[in-house]
């Protein structure tokens, strides 16, 4: 049984153990989640970004996921990370953060979630759970991040 709550201060470390651990994040990815954390829990007034984490019985952390408005639109959201802990993975945790995500922008009055993934092997199993969950690829551009690593655009209309 898991829990899925808004992100605390004192989730940091977890999150940034998940980021690490599921090894297909760059340092400079993990960095880059560190420093959205940051500006989460320490800029809450103009902060854009906000963390949900999966939690078991125990509250120890299983996943989270990170989004946020995009700029310049009219009601679109970006999906900007989702790590799931190795130990948890395959027992749809990512699937329940972004279903909890998605209630929650579909409360907000959000139309669009769009989110950025990579055409690797080691995220097929990611792009397989945005297909189920009715996210349809609208754009590739390829070897975008580095040479055989193409960058696939997905979206979901929820209004």
């Amino acid at each position: 049984m898991h829990t899925i709550r808004l992100a605390e201060e004192r989730d940091r470390e977890a999150i940034l153990a998940i980021s690490k651990d599921v090894a297909v994040f760059t340092k400079e990815e993990v960095d880059t989640v560190d420093e959205l954390f940051d500006e989460y829990v320490h800029d809450r007034e103009a902060r854009d970004y906000v963390f949900a984490v999966a939690c078991d019985e125990k509250q120890r952390l299983l996943g989270f996921v990170c989004y946020g408005p995009t700029a310049l639109t009219d009601r679109t959201y970006d999906a900007y990370w989702l790590a799931v802990s190795k130990q948890a993975q395959g027992k749809g945790i990512g699937r329940a953060l972004f279903v909890w995500m998605e209630e929650q922008l579909r409360a907000q009055g959000v139309r669009l979630i769009v989110l950025e993934t990579s055409g690797t092997p080691e995220y097929a199993t990611a792009r397989h759970m945005y297909d189920v969950l009715g996210y349809t690829g609208r754009l590739a551009v390829k070897d975008f991040y580095r040479t055989g690593d193409d960058l696939l655009y997905y979206a979901k209309t929820l209004q």
